[in-house]
């Protein structure tokens, strides 16, 4: 009977630990999407957002003589 006992507690205790495992999902997505570029006279903008934290990021790349780039504007959204 003890035994019987035993394996009820430890098939209840397994079945319970691979439902919990089953439950746990993640989430992956990427960090930021893109919302679009445009393009002039030597200067590209491209937009990013990031859902986490509601902010849209500002990049450009400055071509000439030294390539430059800059991805320091950002505005977040209420």
């Amino acid at each position: 009977m003890v035994k019987f006992a035993g394996f009820l507690i430890v098939a209840i205790l397994t079945g319970y630990g691979i439902h919990a495992v089953a439950q746990g999902r993640i989430d992956v997505r990427p960090a930021v999407a893109a919302l679009g570029t445009s393009s002039a006279g030597g200067v590209s903008y491209a937009w990013f957002y990031e859902p986490n934290a509601r902010t849209v990021y500002v990049c450009y790349v400055a071509r000439g003589p030294k390539v430059s780039i800059d991805c320091g504007a950002k505005a977040s959204l209420p």
